[in-house]
């Protein structure tokens, strides 16, 4: 492989990385006496379907990823409210498809946003997940990638106004969290928590494997036969897998391990390009890393990559670890599963009730945890995006605005639903049979359920919503 363009910076980084480290405690733990479950979220970012060893990726390591597909259910049917990565973790948050809130693509700077008719950040007002756990008696806190705003509307809400007792984040207002500390601060709020004995919800929102790639030379040297933009992505891969490697020995020497919930996850399929010079740039929320170019993720034979609302896009790694809980070992590729489903079964899971006021779009997914495989489910999900028709030739893939899936049925659909494509995605989760010519009645029927969704939804974001910048544009 090629000397790295950016070993000096590397080696500034693994400098600092073991400087923040925490220092392990060998000391003995007591068992805690709470009883109610913790939960750990881990969300990671452009992950794609096949980027995990245990996937079948030819050369990526990912040992603490596999380890929790050991000892818990790699659920293979789950998908993300989105392409991409803002609307994908508002659904997360509410519970709801993103389009109810007008965050149909990533937030950036406010003209922008107001170009795309979105607000400049999600409401704190609204029902959020760590707003509910943290008032029934949880421990909250959020590590990592923020994207709910971003760090250049500088007058957006930081995240403690979502519900978080602590946080330390990145494409957010205020200061930026160094991503590399996750995991210590991930730790140092798991240690905490055991001391005071409450219950702790954290969402671990890892960078990787995002742009700019931020390379270290440690984990870089494990792939020596790779060429440069392969070895820049397994190495990214390599140093996350390794840092969730830290959360569950902790969770072990704590004593933790069996009362709490583990999920892996991701936001949306892995980013490619067919054009770009490998190259660096500089970040203003994580700093300089390299480009696209070494975007080299894959989605397991699913179609197309992030920003599109075909499988490869929206169809990521769930992973679900609980001991004596969740079936170690298993694999389930049936049971059909949202991220709109999370806040609904982490409140089920955490015996906390709605409020009688919110509408979920998802529902909670408790059972199917357990190992109850169901082949579909009886309520729809929606997802909606910008994407433009036709489709550029550079993104073929790129041209659904609209999407449905309706028990057996996914309906992919342009902006005037005037072309659509139908599949049967319980059997085809290549997306590889169009079947709309043999289907006309169900491609009418769920034409008409996009229809019926379309008419629920928001015309415009709420001005409350808008940054003080909106008033000079």
């Amino acid at each position: 492989m090629r000397f790295p363009k950016l070993i000096t910076f590397s080696l500034f980084t693994i400098l600092l990385i073991q400087s923040c480290k925490q220092e392990v405690k060998n000391d003995p733990v007591e068992e805690s006496t709470q009883t109610k479950p913790n939960i750990v979220f881990i969300f990671a970012d452009d992950w794609g379907w096949g980027d995990l060893s245990a996937h079948g990726h030819p050369y990526i390591k990912t040992p603490n990823i596999d380890r929790l597909i050991n000892e818990g259910t790699d659920f293979q049917r789950f998908t993300v409210a989105s392409g991409v990565c803002s609307p994908s973790r508002t659904g997360v948050m509410t519970g709801q498809f993103p389009a109810r809130h007008n965050i149909n693509g990533h937030f950036a700077w406010v003209p922008q946003n107001a170009k795309r008719n979105m607000p400049d950040w999600l409401d704190y007002e609204t029902t959020l997940l760590p707003k509910l756990l943290q008032q029934n008696g949880y421990a909250t806190a959020h590590f990592g990638k923020w994207h709910l705003s971003n760090n250049m509307v500088l007058d957006s809400p930081t995240p403690d106004k979502y519900g978080y007792d602590t946080y330390g984040a990145f494409n957010c207002s205020g200061e930026q969290m160094p991503f590399y500390k996750d995991a210590d601060n991930t730790i140092g709020f798991i240690e905490k928590s055991k001391e005071e004995n409450k219950p702790f919800f954290i969402n671990l929102w890892v960078h990787e494997p995002h742009t700019p790639h931020h390379v270290v030379p440690k984990y870089q040297w494990a792939f020596p036969e790779l060429d440069e933009a392969d070895n820049i992505y397994a190495s990214v891969l390599y140093h996350a897998d390794d840092r969730i490697g830290r959360i569950l020995d902790a969770l072990d020497r704590l004593n933790l391990t069996d009362n709490t919930l583990v999920i892996f996850s991701s936001d949306n399929g892995p980013a490619r390009s067919a054009n770009a010079e490998l190259d660096t740039y500089l970040d203003t929320a994580t700093g300089v890393g390299y480009n696209i170019a070494a975007s080299k993720g894959i989605t397991g034979g699913r179609k197309a990559y992030k920003a599109a609302l075909f499988e490869g896009g929206i169809g990521v790694p769930f992973i679900a670890r609980w001991p004596g809980k969740i079936k170690a070992g298993a694999i389930d590729n049936v049971s059909l599963m949202s991220a709109v489903d999370l806040l609904p079964t982490f409140c089920d899971i955490a015996d906390v009730k709605l409020p009688e006021n919110y509408k979920p779009d998802g529902i909670s997914q408790v059972n199917t945890l357990m190992g109850e495989a169901y082949p579909s489910r009886t309520k729809p999900l929606f997802w909606k995006s910008g994407a433009r028709w036709p489709a550029s030739k550079n993104a073929p893939d790129h041209w659904v605005a609209y999407a449905i899936v309706d028990e057996q049925w996914k309906l992919v659909a342009n902006k005037d639903l005037n072309y659509v494509e139908l599949y049967d995605i319980a059997n085809d989760v290549y997306e590889a049979n169009d079947l709309k010519a043999q289907n006309t009645g169900v491609v009418e029927n769920l034409k008409n359920k996009i229809t019926e969704w379309q008419n629920t939804l928001p015309a415009k974001p709420d001005s409350k919503l808008f940054s003080k910048e909106r008033e000079s544009l």
